[in-house]
């Protein structure tokens, strides 16, 4: 009997998952491992790359196992992963060299700002479709170059690897026998000509990245490489790969231009398909490769919001203010209407549409009745009006959006969900799978695999779990956005 089941690996920021998805796109089993967060210095966050590397093989044996199915039963590995966190290391030995630099990290702002005032800044926007930030990668392997002792030298020799997580995780289930990268992950280095598909020499200069350090780029869907016997208990192909947020706009079946999804999960990412139309945003967004399959690219907007869920694991490990990030809803429930009190959770800057790297956050509107369930509150509806940022820069740049898909672990709150549409004025869909990260990874792996024939056929297998209707009249929502635009403003680094 062929293999009918595909296994998707998906390596957040806060932890590693793995999913069993049988041959109707439903999730079978799974098992799941958190990921503990370094902190060496403020503004500065790392992975072990040998904790991602152990979590994700336990969780991919734990959720066979939990699935009662064995490697012959896997037709194909699919992997999704937290996009930009950038790993360098030891082609001979395949150890890093130093920790995982994390998508969050501002370490290198004053680089950024340096190649700003330099004047580049138009050139990686032109070619990349990103803004010089210390959110990409690129920047990140420049700074392991420059301050790990004998990195420079080593990578000059062609000695040393980079890539983003999935492209680590690829060396390592291969047994160091493939280094490469799908479109998407690559598109998020500020070294790719996202047009061309290729490595561009001259940004790999102006940031001193040698080009022997870069893996290939490939389809989303391929033959990357065959996972170790070791592994699993049988060698299993691995077909799919993308970066966790095209991974769930896939697994959204957003694949019609102007279909726009919002993931909540460590932060908040929106992105609208603008088909292959690499369109230059006028409202600071990105512009980003959504997927790339049989060499063909479907382009993407981009918004990008730094924290979201994590704002609520501060409250939670931070402030105290709850036991387990599911409280959150019902503290807030017993805020006092019209509290007036906004957070502004740039704990690591501000995204999109600001990119304010020295922005720091701040609680505003504090009263004497001021008590946990405000600053709750205030919290969750920090995410509404980020996502309504994202929604008028996308609105702005010309798009007409009807609807706004939803997924990742925050959206079971169904409160959040209904402010969210208020906020945003617009209809949001939820949908009957909202681990929509992973199983777009699932999808990219069956496509490869031939379980599903094509893209519009796993758009049919999409399904609707309940659609949040705005609620609230334009006036009060646009007073309430008002107070959140000045709140920014009080934090603003200029």
């Amino acid at each position: 009997m062929a293999a009918k089941h595909i296994l998707a690996i998906d390596q957040g920021t806060t932890s590693t998952r793995a999913i069993v998805f049988g041959p109707a796109g439903h999730p079978v089993a799974s098992a799941q491992k958190e990921l503990p967060q370094i902190f060496p210095k403020p503004g500065w966050v790392e992975h072990d790359p040998e904790e991602i590397w152990r979590a994700t093989v336990e969780v991919c044996r734990g959720a066979l196992a939990n699935a009662r199915l064995a490697a012959k039963d896997i037709a194909g590995i699919g992997i999704t992963n937290q996009r930009e966190t950038t790993v360098v290391w030891d082609r001979a030995t395949g150890k890093p060299v130093h920790n995982a630099i994390v998508w969050q990290d501002r370490r290198t702002s004053d680089r950024c700002a340096e190649l700003k005032r330099a004047g580049h800044e138009k050139i990686f926007s032109q070619k990349t479709g990103l803004l010089l930030d210390p959110y990409f990668a690129g920047t990140k392997i420049a700074w392991i170059l420059q301050n790990v002792a004998g990195a420079r030298a080593a990578a000059e020799k062609g000695a040393l690897a980079a890539g983003t997580i999935e492209s680590f995780l690829l060396w390592r289930l291969t047994g160091g026998k493939v280094h490469a990268s799908d479109a998407t992950n690559a598109s998020r280095t500020l070294l790719l000509d996202i047009r061309k598909g290729a490595w561009d020499a001259e940004l790999g200069k102006l940031l001193g990245v040698p080009a022997s350090m870069l893996p290939t780029v490939v389809d989303n869907a391929a033959e990357f490489g065959v996972a170790t016997a070791d592994i699993l208990g049988a060698p299993v192909p691995v077909l799919g790969m993308a970066g966790d947020q095209q991974a769930a706009t896939v697994g959204q079946a957003c694949i019609k231009p102007g279909m726009v999804k919002a993931t909540y999960g460590t932060g908040c990412f929106a992105l609208l398909n603008t088909g292959n139309i690499a369109m230059q945003s006028s409202h600071r967004l990105l512009t980003t490769i959504a997927y790339q399959l049989g060499g063909r690219r479907t382009y993407a907007l981009e918004g990008s919001i730094f924290i979201a869920g994590a704002a609520v694991q501060w409250l939670r490990d931070g402030l105290r203010l709850i036991e387990k990030s599911s409280d959150v809803e019902a503290v807030a429930a017993k805020a006092k209407d019209g509290h007036g009190v906004y957070m502004v959770p740039a704990f690591v800057g501000l995204g999109a549409p600001y990119w304010d790297a020295e922005a720091r956050g701040a609680l505003l509107g504090l009263t004497r009745d001021t008590g946990p369930a405000e600053i709750a509150a205030a919290t969750l509806d920090s995410v509404c009006y980020q996502t309504r940022d994202l929604i008028e820069a996308m609105q702005g740049d010309g798009a007409q959006i009807d609807e706004l898909r939803v997924d990742g672990g925050m959206v079971v709150n169904d409160p959040l969900m209904q402010r969210l549409a208020d906020t945003v004025g617009a209809p949001v869909e939820r949908p009957t799978v909202i681990e929509t990260t992973a199983l777009g990874a699932a999808f990219l792996a069956g496509l490869q695999a031939g379980l599903w024939p094509s893209l519009e056929a796993l758009s049919a297998t999409w399904s609707l779990d309940r659609a949040f209707r705005p609620a609230e009249a334009a006036p009060s929502r646009d007073r309430r956005y008002a107070g959140w635009q000045a709140a920014v403003r009080r934090v603003r680094s200029s």
